[in-house]
């Protein structure tokens, strides 16, 4: 018979295991929709399950994650054999990493979460989570794998369809993504499937589309704070892409109104504030983004804002201080081959290798995104020919993309065809005048050099 007091423990044990359990599908919800960090649980959870968790993440405003990782991990040392507690923790790991920018977080995340495997091998929950992990960790053939393997678990499922498509864009096989996303969108409309849908029609050139799905994820994400500002920051960054300096800034200052210092919205601030020419601005923004959180794009680009201004010893440390990241991603599982060779094409380090890891990254990773690294690393070593085909892959979807473009133009002249060039950096321009910190101005000199010669 139990005495009051362990009756006590049972019933604040219940009620910890109801709160964490809300909480978690409020992590989840985040994961599905923030790249594919996060995502349900059993072997074949019926309707009703689904129903039910999709019902308690609506209802789920705000989570506080480390409290959460506290009281998961307190759950476990008193029920070590619960696969459920252990994927919630893996879950709220993967969150952690995305909150802080710490990778090691992954790495725990892996391991708990092929312990809940290991106690329950059919627990769809746990297999999404992996992949969504995976997805984070831009390994995404097994991501492919792991969303298959939780679709067949649990084919009624939506969020599975969105590990499945994420995996597909990234390997460039976008006729199945795209069936992926519109199969999760009939399953459960909602913000994770209109985000998706919006960056599906972006690729395909469809701004206006695009835009329109973006929208509607906003009204989706009405009483979701983070997911709210996550929002207005993509659908700001739909504006910035065709130059539309002013929206683009209403976007991003509504995200930090209702999460004050957000750091993607900092970090897309300051991109705006530097178009402006206001890179004193700018540099502030962007520092307060590093601090909060290092990610190597933040700390990148406030290296181009200190280099434009002239602050050269600065920009390095922060270049330096790029490359200590990434090799911590990397001893944490995260490939970033394509990430890096980009930036270091960009910054002219060591180009011959930044060329073979362009390679290796695009058969990895066989997506426009692949292909235009690529096609940018060959001409930047001289291999112009080479070049132009992997733009012209690129480029196939019809996508509006400014960056895309100047690379093209700068291939073309490079090749020697001034009047094409000429066609690809006004487009660019005139597409986003402020796409790059470091190329605008180059495809602006370009085209006047251009101008001249002719």
């Amino acid at each position: 018979m139990r005495t009051i007091v362990e009756m006590r423990v049972v019933g604040v044990t219940a009620r910890r295991r109801f709160v964490l359990a809300i909480a978690a599908i409020a992590v989840l919800a985040a994961a599905v929709l923030l790249g594919g960090l996060f995502r349900d649980s059993s072997h074949a959870a019926a309707p009703a399950v689904i129903a039910e968790a999709n019902a308690l993440q609506d209802q789920f405003a705000a989570t506080d994650t480390a409290t959460l990782v506290t009281d998961l991990q307190e759950s476990l040392r008193a029920r070590p054999n619960d696969a459920h507690a252990a994927t919630l923790l893996g879950l709220a790991y993967q969150q952690r990493a995305r909150e802080t920018g710490d990778p090691s977080y992954y790495t725990r995340s892996e391991g708990i979460l092929r312990r809940a495997l290991a106690i329950a091998p059919n627990d769809f929950l746990a297999t999404s989570a992996l992949g969504s992990l995976a997805l984070s960790r831009h390994r995404f053939r097994d991501a492919l794998a792991l969303g298959r393997r939780a679709r067949a678990l649990s084919p009624a499922t939506a969020r599975n369809y969105g590990v499945i498509g994420d995996a597909l864009v990234e390997l460039g096989r976008y006729r199945e993504a795209f069936a992926a996303f519109d199969r999760m969108a009939r399953l459960r409309p909602g913000l994770a499937a209109y985000a998706r849908v919006s960056y599906a029609r972006e690729l395909r050139g469809d701004w206006s589309g695009a835009v329109a799905a973006m929208r509607l994820a906003l009204g989706s994400a009405i009483g979701q704070r983070e997911a709210l500002a996550w929002t207005h920051v993509q659908l700001g960054k739909l504006f910035w892409s065709r130059g539309r300096l002013l929206p683009a800034e209403r976007q991003y200052r509504a995200a930090l109104a209702g999460f004050p210092g957000y750091v993607y919205a900092l970090d897309a601030l300051a991109q705006v504030e530097a178009a402006r020419g206001r890179r004193a601005t700018a540099i502030t923004l962007e520092r307060q983004a590093v601090a909060t959180i290092p990610l190597p794009q933040f700390v990148g680009l406030l290296g181009d804002l200190y280099r434009t201004t002239g602050h050269e010893r600065a920009a390095r440390r922060q270049y330096a201080l790029v490359a200590v990241i990434e090799r911590l991603l990397r001893a944490n599982g995260v490939k970033t081959d394509l990430e890096t060779a980009l930036f270091d094409v960009d910054h002219g380090i060591r180009p011959r290798h930044a060329l073979a890891l362009a390679r290796a990254a695009r058969a990895d990773r066989p997506s426009i995104d692949g292909d235009d690294v690529l096609a940018w690393a060959l001409a930047r070593t001289g291999h112009c020919g080479g070049a132009l085909r992997f733009s012209e892959r690129a480029l196939r979807l019809g996508t509006r993309d400014a960056l895309k473009d100047f690379h093209r133009g700068m291939i073309e002249r490079c090749l020697g065809n001034r009047a094409e060039s000429r066609i690809w950096l006004r487009r660019a321009l005139d597409l986003n005048p402020h796409f790059s910190v470091l190329w605008a101005p180059v495809a602006r000199r370009a085209l006047a050099s251009s101008s001249t010669d002719s």
